[in-house]
């Protein structure tokens, strides 16, 4: 940390003066132009800079398979608009990996092909990325496929279950786009301030956006057992849609606290989910005890089924956690 005097001049200009080491570095000299970003009672200083896209390169030799889809979506994550892959000889299981990654990412598409390159390119502008609308989004496609896939379990419908496992995929990909948007925020006070929404506002949304995803998961993971199973009995049904009934409710209420604008609003729904949280548990447990009387397979399958439903109502819980935080005052 260094220090400086705020100085006076022309009798009504507050001057300060940049540390030598940090001007150089980010190239900064007499004539440059910086920009500043308040924030409360902060202030933050950057360069000025053209709008340029960001490239990063990428030397894939090593990398096959998942290694390389995930390589190339943390760069995607990582704030890259051009991505280029290297290697001496880009195999077809390579230029495979390269293009599964591609179609899990929202705007990224191939711009070149080489021997010994491929390089892809986000055609989306950042600057238009909402992480608010992406967030949203989430919430829909989430909570449908949560209802859709007890809706196959209970009426033994494949072509549900098939869907819902397919609508992950979506959820996946906006989940990396909300990351991609939070990250850049950390790195620019820029980013923020086109976003329109305050950082910490970026971290809560971020954090709850990650939940939903994991409720996503549960969802697929529903009508994956849901495929295998035959019909249940009806009194089973009926209770594992009284139990979605409850776990959807915790995730809305604790959604609509997360957007809500008045924060007594907010306060108000997040405690209600986290009370309904509660709830549910008492609820999990009756419905083990109604397995118990049926075949070890079958039961194992709609325990598991229960704990996801369980568990997406706990990860609502945490949303209204973190939208309760964002309505606390700030210092």
């Amino acid at each position: 940390m260094e220090t400086r005097k705020v100085q006076v001049t022309g009798g009504s200009t507050y001057t300060v003066s940049l540390p030598k080491d940090w001007a150089t570095d980010n190239g900064v000299s007499s004539g440059s132009t910086v920009e500043f970003y308040p924030e409360d009672d902060s202030l933050l200083l950057t360069p000025r800079s053209e709008s340029e896209r960001q490239e990063g390169t990428l030397d894939v030799s090593d990398l096959e398979g998942e290694r390389l889809t995930r390589a190339v979506m943390t760069m995607y994550v990582s704030g890259f608009d051009i991505i280029r892959l290297e290697a001496g000889r880009i195999t077809t299981d390579q230029r495979r990996a390269i293009r599964d990654a591609t179609q899990s990412l929202v705007g990224v598409e191939v711009l070149e092909e080489t021997n010994d390159s491929v390089v892809i390119q986000d055609l989306l502008d950042s600057s238009e990325l909402s992480i608010v609308n992406a967030v949203s989004r989430m919430r829909l496609i989430a909570t449908s496929m949560l209802a859709d896939a007890v809706t196959a379990l209970v009426e033994n419908d494949d072509d549900i279950a098939l869907d819902v496992i397919e609508r992950d995929d979506d959820v996946d990909r906006l989940w990396l786009v909300v990351s991609r948007i939070f990250r850049a925020t950390l790195r620019s006070p820029r980013a923020a301030e086109e976003l329109g929404v305050p950082r910490e506002d970026c971290f809560d949304f971020h954090s709850s956006a990650r939940q939903l995803e994991r409720v996503a998961d549960h969802a697929a993971k529903i009508s994956n057992l849901a495929l295998k199973l035959d019909e249940i009995p009806e009194d089973v049904a009926e209770a594992l849609t009284d139990l979605h009934a409850d776990a959807s409710d915790v995730l809305e209420k604790s959604m609509d606290a997360l957007f809500a604008d008045d924060s007594g609003e907010a306060n108000e729904l997040g405690h209600a989910a986290r009370q309904a949280v509660l709830e549910i548990d008492e609820h999990t447990r009756r419905i083990d005890d109604m397995l118990r009387d049926l075949a070890p397979v079958q039961a194992q399958s709609l325990g598991l089924i229960v704990d996801s439903l369980s568990r997406s109502a706990d990860y609502g819980g945490n949303i209204a956690e973190t939208a309760l935080q964002k309505a606390a005052p700030r210092p």
